[in-house]
């Protein structure tokens, strides 16, 4: 048990961004400043359940809080719990919150947890979304976001939003680095054994994992001895392939640009922003990468779709995004939304 001074008060927010990868959370005063934080392992429902997954989650959360200052305790259970709640409202942007259904279910399991008076659970899309828009500005924007997979969200300042299931091919979803990956192993095998089109994809793909064939890699990735995994680490080399001149690499990232610009165009039109000048955000890792073909496809595609649309990459870490729409819930005065933008360079 570790025992600090009141670090979270009234009006503070409880900022959680957790990824398939990651999860990041923070305690956040009524004024803006980062109390204390913590970074942990990936959120991940659909594979561990609900409840391991929160139990998870609330690891992290004890860090914060303790890195706060805050009191916390040992249940008994092996799980360390914060006495007497850790903020005024948790603001929690979640992987695997795509559906309605599943924000809501979420966030009845982090309510009784009773980290705060109040709970507000989205999809970590909206974190990005937040987090790129310009300071002082209203919530009102589309956010692309492509990592591992592909989402899209709009927001207005009136509450109404623009997504999608995204929950991968039964929803109609395309891309994200585990698609690309995919795609690159698929085109690779079919080149090598006549069925497809001639691609150096052939040579690259297998040759990322020291292997000279794609047969080769077919075996390994088969019998285990490559974890199937790893198949993600492909999207850079279908990039790195493609710059080199690679007619079907480059084919694979001018779909996603399309695809990416599908997204953003329909979620515009949903809010009515299609003809407005509004900001397009992206976000994750293959966007924050900002490979030339990719980026300058988004940009040209966009601007025949929705030419007012401003393009903009977000690299601030999306924890921020959370803590802002934390306090927009909160109706923080600006100097606060200021502060934390400061604390994490945004």
């Amino acid at each position: 048990m570790s025992r600090g001074g009141p670090a979270a008060g009234r009006g503070s927010v409880l900022a959680v961004d957790a990824g398939n990868s990651k999860t990041d959370v923070a305690v956040i005063g009524a004024d803006g400043s980062v109390l204390g934080s913590a970074r942990g392992g990936g959120f991940q429902p659909p594979v561990v359940g609900v409840e391991p997954a929160i139990d998870g989650l609330a690891a992290i959360v004890a860090d914060a809080a303790a890195d706060a200052g805050l009191l916390t305790e040992d249940g008994g259970d092996g799980l360390v719990t914060v006495s007497g709640g850790v903020a005024g409202h948790v603001s929690a942007c979640l992987a695997n919150a795509d559906l309605p259904v599943e924000e809501r279910e979420l966030a009845a399991a982090l309510r009784r947890r009773g980290w705060a008076r109040s709970t507000e659970v989205r999809n970590d899309t909206f974190a990005i979304l937040r987090a790129g828009l310009p300071a002082g500005a209203e919530p009102r924007g589309v956010a692309v976001v492509c990592g591992a997979g592909i989402n899209c969200v709009g927001m207005l300042p009136d509450g109404r939003t623009a997504r999608f299931p995204a929950i991968g091919r039964i929803s109609g979803d395309w891309g994200g680095g585990s698609g690309l990956s995919e795609e690159a192993l698929w085109f690779a095998a079919r080149a090598e054994d006549g069925r497809g089109e001639p691609t150096e994809l052939a040579r690259t793909v297998p040759g990322h994992f020291g292997l000279d064939s794609v047969y080769a890699l077919i075996e390994a990735l088969h019998l285990g001895r490559i974890p199937y995994a790893r198949r993600h680490e492909l999207a850079p080399v279908l990039f790195a392939t493609g710059a080199a001149g690679d007619a079907v690499a480059r084919s694979l990232v001018d779909r996603l640009a399309a695809e990416v610009v599908a997204l953003a165009g329909v979620a515009l039109e949903r809010l009515g922003l299609l003809d407005e000048e509004v900001p397009v955000l992206l976000g994750g890792s293959v966007l924050a990468a900002r490979h030339p073909q990719l980026d300058d496809g988004i940009r040209e595609l966009l601007a025949a779709r929705a030419p007012k649309a401003v393009v903009d990459v977000v690299v601030a870490p999306p924890v921020l995004g959370a803590g802002l729409l934390g306090l927009d819930h909160t109706a923080a005065p600006a100097e606060a939304h200021t502060r934390l933008r400061a604390h994490y360079g945004g």
